[in-house]
């Protein structure tokens, strides 16, 4: 991978990390530049881990899309 492809990914997914976070009610809109180092990677492994499970859910669903969708919706107890 080269480093323009991970530095652009990376930049993606702090926005979206920033994004998600407002829109869950927790900072105001562009708030991520505020957060500490520690802060910034403990949130950014939160929102891997949760990635993670939904990838492990699709990955054991042999092969059933819309089984591994209603698990990963029941696991986060997603109603829609």
């Amino acid at each position: 991978m080269n480093d323009l492809k991970f530095t652009t990914a990376g930049n993606y997914m702090n926005s979206k990390i920033d994004d998600f976070i407002y829109q869950s009610g927790l900072i105001a809109a562009g708030c991520w530049d505020k957060f500490d180092d520690y802060d910034k990677k403990a949130i950014e492994k939160f929102g891997k881990l949760i990635v993670k499970e939904c990838l492990d859910n699709m990955k054991n669903c042999d092969g059933d899309l819309d089984f591994a969708i209603w698990k990963t919706k029941k696991d986060f107890e997603i109603n829609i």
